[in-house]
Formats: C-alpha cells, structure tokens, sequence
C-alpha cells in the first residue's frame, strides 16, 4: 500500500550554486500561494535555450503556486569583446542632434557619449562547444538540486499547516457536537415557548385556537430545526481528516470544503432559536474563516 503524501505548503525558497570550467553560475527559486501554477523564468543572457527544459522539470515537481526561477551565470573566460551598440549610438546621436538646434552647448566628448549606458557592450567571448554543453548540463543539475530543496522546504512548511488544519478541524467538531446537544433543539422547548407566546396573547383577549397553535408549532419546529446542517458538518469533517490523512496536492479541495462548512455555519445560524446557540454558531463561523485562512497555503 502506498505511503500517503504529505501536505505541501506553496511557500518555499531555495538556492544551488555551481561551477564549471569557465564559469559560475546560481539557480535561485522561490514560490508563494497562487491559485494554479504560474512560472516565471529569469535566465542569463545566451541561456534561453534551457528555458523549456527547466519549465518541465519545475511543472513536474509542482502542481500549485506562483514559482520565480532565475538563473544568474558568470563567464570567466578570458579576454572577451567590446562592441557598439548601433542602435543605441543612433539613438544618442539623433537626440544631440535635435538638442544642438535648441540649446547653445558644447557637444559632447566621444568619451561621453561611449560611456553612456548601453553604447557600449561588453560580450564574453563563447566557450568551445564542449564546455557549453558541459555548463548546461551542471545547471540543469543545479536546477535539480534547487527544485528538490524547495520542495522540501515546503513540505516542512507543511507538516506546520496540516498541525493547525488539524486543531481547527477538532474544534469545528466540537462546536458542532455543543450545537446538536443544545437544549432549544427541543420540540418540548420549542412548544413550550409556543404556549408562553399563546398565553400573552390570551391575556391581551387575542385568542388562539389548538388547531392553529398545533400549525404554529409544527413551523415553528421546522424552521428551528438544524439536524440537515449538523449532519452535513459532521460528514464535512470526516471528509477534511480523510483529505488531510490522504496528503499530495488536496487545497483546492479543501479550500472548496471550508466554503461548504461556512454556509452550514450560517444557515445555522440563521435557525437559531435561542441567544446561546446563535453564539456556538458564530463561534463556529470564526473557526471555519480560520480553517479557510490556512488552507489558502495549502498546495
């Protein structure tokens, strides 16, 4: 039988660095609550071309979260070139053309306009064909060894979360079991408060008859009667454990229980025939909208 998966959190960081002959490099991710997945790649200049094999390698170690992989690359190899920039030089001199016409300066220095950001650019010279492939395979293990931590931190992440899920899941329970023994749930309660209602009326000469207190008793019974609601939050629970006690990728689904939860909480509430209960269900509510809130990081 196969051991349950752990919860996950989508909040995690992780960092891998690495070297090869000629150069440095870094593989940096991290990830937070998102509502699908959502990956954005920041790769060195000259390395585009490891974009759609680092995608695939992330999507299938994540399901869920908004994922930020960048990938920072030192070349060391000797020498390297400097070029213009044309476009950017043409731009430069276009705008001290126009300028010249309308303000009365000495033109700049070609040191000047050299030294601008973007006219001049260095390029580090390739390195031999075998030495790339070389490189790009250290960073895709690099990139392993960087996703595998993540997704550990993760993880630790969420043994935290399923602890809490757990504690408000007992009290969502407990709540529910106060509610159901609950005195006012009576019929004899509820008939009881009936009579008093029936009797003031009496001694205000407003008379009632059997037939009708008998038809006041039986509406009154039916709307304060919650049984449909506490069933369904008892059956909510056991399904909660069992997502939990089950692991993987479940926030989604609990995410959508919580909502479930909520409105038995407020059609309880709305039910409630007495000060008391009305309290155990706001209390309830408080307690699903902090389920809820947890579950939001949950993968």
């Amino acid at each position: 039988m196969a051991k349950p998966l752990p919860l996950a959190s989508m909040t995690g960081y992780a960092r891998a660095n690495g070297h090869v002959e000629g150069a440095n490099f870094s593989c940096e991710i991290k990830s937070v609550n998102g509502r699908g997945l959502d990956i954005r790649m920041r790769l060195a200049p000259g390395l585009d071309a490891l974009e759609g094999e680092l995608r695939r390698r992330i999507t299938q170690a994540v399901s869920r979260g908004s994922i930020t992989f960048t990938l920072n690359l030192d070349r060391l190899s000797a020498g390297g070139q400097l070029e213009i920039n044309q476009q950017a030089l043409g731009t430069v001199l276009a705008a001290i053309q126009v300028l010249s016409t309308q303000v009365d300066a000495d033109r700049p220095r070609l040191d000047g306009i050299l030294g601008l950001k973007g006219v001049l650019e260095q390029r580090d010279n390739p390195l031999e064909p075998e030495d790339e492939e070389a490189l790009h395979g250290a960073i895709l293990a690099g990139a392993d060894s960087a996703i595998a931590d993540l997704m550990g931190s993760r993880r630790v992440e969420g043994e935290h979360l399923t602890a809490v899920l757990s504690d408000r899941i007992d009290e969502i329970e407990r709540l529910t079991r106060l509610a159901e023994a609950h005195p006012s749930r009576s019929r004899e309660i509820v008939l009881a408060r009936l009579r008093q209602q029936v009797a003031d009326l009496n001694e205000a000469g407003i008379g009632v008859s059997e037939d009708r207190l008998a038809q006041e008793a039986l509406l009154l019974a039916t709307k304060a009667d919650i049984r449909e609601e506490l069933d369904r939050l008892v059956a909510h629970v056991a399904t909660a454990r069992h997502l939990i006690a089950a692991g993987g990728p479940v926030g989604r689904k609990l995410d959508f229980l919580s909502q479930e939860f909520n409105r038995e909480a407020n059609t309880l509430c709305s039910k409630s025939n007495a000060v008391d209960l009305t309290t155990i269900g706001l209390d309830l509510k408080a307690a699903i909208d902090q389920l809820r809130e947890q579950v939001q990081n949950i993968e």
